[in-house]
Order: C-alpha cells, then structure tokens, then sequence
C-alpha cells in the first residue's frame, strides 16, 4: 500500500478550523446532531470487546431494510469509509483491475490507487446530466475486472440511477463474474423514494452505508457492508477483526436507538432537505454564472461556472473564503476541475446557507 492523503481531507474544516469559516456549504452530510437531539442517554455499559460482525439487533435493523437480507450479511464497519477500506483492500491486488465513475467520493479513487491496481474512470459528463450509462461500465470490463464500483444517489452530483440502471448493473457484473460494489450512503436521502439495498439484488453485488450522512452523527463512526455471499463475508470479517477487532460499543448502542426510530427521524428530515434544495434551486435559477444538474438524492449538489470568474477560479476560491468567510468543496476534491464545486445544503442552518450562497454570488462577481 502506497498512502497519500486526499485532498479533501487535508483541505477539510475540521483540518482548517471551524473557527475561521463563517458560511460552511463544505459538509455533505444533514446537521451534527448530539445526543440529546435523538432523546438519548448511554447508559452505564461494560466497555468489554463487541460482538465482532456488530451488534446483533443492529445488524438486524440494517438488514431489515432489502428483502431477502439477514443479519449475518450485514458487518458493521468503522463508517462508510471503514467498510469501502475493507472492500478494496480484500478484492484488490496490483493484478487486478476496477472500474470506478468519476467524479467520486475520494477513499473510491485513492485506495485502489494506494493498492497499485489498474484502473479505469468512467467519467460522468455534465451534458449527460451527470447520467451513468450500464453499457458504458460493460465496455470498460475486462477479464482481469474484479471489482466495479459506482454509488447511489451520487456524490458530489446527487444524482440517483434508476432502479432498471441499477438491476443492469447487477445482471452486467454477473455476466462477467466480477463484483459489484454501491456505495449508497445517501440512500436514505432520496427524494423519490430509496431504491432497493444493492446487495438484495445478489449474492456477487455489495453494499455499503453509514449513519453519517443522514442520519448527522459521524463522530460514532457506524457504517457497514452487507454482501450476501457467506465466504465473502468470512474474508471482510478476517480484515475487520486485523484492523480493529471489534467496534466500540457504546457507538453500536447509539447506533441501534437510532434505526429503531429510522422513519420518526427520516420523514420530517426529508421534508426539511426538500424545502432547502428548493433555496438552492431558487438562488440557481437567478445565478447566470452558474448552471447545474438538478440532484435526487442526498444533500449536495456540484454546478459548475459559467465563463471564467475574476482571477479565475483561484481567485474565486480566495475571495469566498477570505472576503466572505463561505467555504465549498472544490471541483479537485474529486478530480474535476476547479470549476466545479460541491455545494452542501444540509448540514449549514436555513439562514446560514442562505448567506452562503449570497457570498458564491458575490465571490463570481470579485
């Protein structure tokens, strides 16, 4: 393994400090919540080693959600991340080959890079609506691909596949004997309804989410995979137990309180996610130096500029944050240019993101 650190993690709030951002649309998750937020309490615990696949009730609640799933297809992870770490580094070797769409959260593109493994981008255009086409991954595969990697709804895009293109996807990779992973951590937030959990639709295809998006709690670090192959399973088991043995269970328990009220928390959220993707929509449609694809699911969106800004796009970046105090993700955090940027609408309050998005159109203007 080769490690270099992301950009996206170098260049982070909690890296830059909080304390000097005014405006942060950076976050692509809903508000942080505390404990008190969720009606909760941890209760006097034993701090003993956790059951290592996780929790069983937690495990069971995660499985609930696709049918045909059960609690032993599901292992809880260290965050989503934790859990793409662990499907990359038990798939992939420097012999093999991937396929991965770009843009992309950054751990999907620089740990197979850190494995050494080749690999080919499937670029999502603008033009194209940010659209992924199956027969664009099906051309990409060849007899060394063990591993396809796409995610739904999309980041930074917010775009959602259909759930034909998602069931393509899963016959495609089948057909070819190769895995498939969806990265669908946002798949709570999706406005039309969720599609069903990727791995329900086969034993080859793998599923990975987390609380932290939707849910607003990153700080416990609770995601998981679910695959439905048994032998699978055994080899993701071996590498959590050499990474961390086991998760933290008082994470786990805060964890389970949470999907035991999934819905009580996930419909007045929704409401309130939809009300401000339309003050984005609206700020959008009155800001001709910006256009977009209209996102589905999740709580960012990436339009890029039109034409050059006043000291091009360093400039911009430098006066938004330095005259204006706004923060955004920038178009490299996911191997774009910087003429994209991510915005993120749900962490930030009503008012905040609406002197954010004031200071963007100020900043394009210099």
């Amino acid at each position: 393994m080769r490690y270099a650190r992301m950009p996206i993690e170098v260049e982070s709030p909690e890296e830059y400090g909080y304390a000097r951002i005014r405006w942060n649309l950076s976050e692509s998750s809903v508000a942080d919540q505390k404990l008190s937020d969720l009606g909760l309490a941890i209760p006097d615990m034993p701090l003993l080693y956790g059951e290592h696949r996780g929790r069983a009730r937690l495990r069971e609640l995660i499985a609930a959600e696709g049918a045909g799933l059960k609690a032993d297809d599901v292992l809880v992870t260290t965050g989503a991340a934790g859990a793409l770490f662990i499907v990359a580094t038990s798939l992939l070797s420097a012999d093999d080959h991937l396929v991965v769409v770009r843009p992309n959260y950054a751990t999907n593109l620089e740990t197979p890079r850190a494995i050494g493994c080749a690999v080919t981008h499937v670029d999502l255009a603008f033009e194209d609506g940010f659209r992924l086409d199956p027969e664009r991954i099906a051309a990409a595969l060849t007899p060394k691909t063990r591993l396809v990697s796409v995610t739904c709804p999309h980041n930074p895009t917010g775009v959602m596949l259909s759930e034909a293109e998602l069931c393509a996807l899963a016959e495609i990779t089948a057909r070819h004997g190769c895995r498939l992973l969806v990265d669908e951590t946002y798949r709570d937030l999706s406005f039309a309804g969720p599609l069903p959990p990727a791995a329900s639709l086969g034993g080859h295809v793998i599923s990975v989410a987390s609380l932290s998006k939707a849910y607003g709690v990153p700080g416990i670090r609770i995601g998981w995979l679910v695959s439905r192959d048994p032998a699978l399973q055994e080899i993701f088991l071996a590498a959590s137990e050499q990474i961390s043995i086991c998760g933290s269970v008082m994470d786990e328990w805060v964890a389970e309180q949470i999907l035991e009220k999934r819905q009580a928390i996930l419909t007045p959220r929704l409401a309130e996610m939809r009300r401000r993707l339309e003050t984005v929509a609206a700020w959008m449609a009155g800001e001709d130096r910006l256009e977009w694809v209209w996102p589905s699911g999740g709580v960012v969106c990436f339009p890029r500029m039109v034409g050059e800004p006043a000291g091009g796009t360093e400039g911009f970046y430098r006066r938004l944050l330095e005259d204006h105090g706004a923060y955004v993700g920038p178009g490299h955090w996911f191997e774009r240019p910087d003429s994209y940027f991510r915005i993120g609408y749900g962490w930030p309050t009503a008012d905040e993101l609406d002197a954010g998005l004031a200071a963007i159109s100020a900043a394009l203007r210099g």
